[in-house]
């Protein structure tokens, strides 16, 4: 099976919290790596996301470490929504 990693950036206007983690985690943006699948079969390309995972800190956060800690899709998407309604 074919697979691929797509990144892209999200930004918290303020602190947040996924399951599993810790403790809050501050405003700001976020690098997030999404682990995908070629779906096989289908007529023409397709990819379902199997994996995901957020680089922490965040971007503009000075620090000597750095980790990635998976995370599920839908609870950064709540996460997101949650943050965008506080606007």
């Amino acid at each position: 099976m074919t697979s691929r990693t797509t990144q892209t950036v999200v930004r918290f206007s303020s602190p947040f919290r996924l399951p599993g983690f810790d403790k809050a985690q501050p405003a700001g943006e976020y690098r997030i790596d999404y682990d995908e699948e070629l779906i096989e079969g289908v007529s023409r390309l397709a990819w379902m996301r199997v994996g995901a995972f957020i680089h922490l800190p965040a971007i503009a956060a000075q620090s000597s470490t750095q980790q990635m800690m998976p995370i599920q899709p839908s609870d950064l998407e709540t996460a997101l929504e949650k943050d965008h309604q506080q606007l």
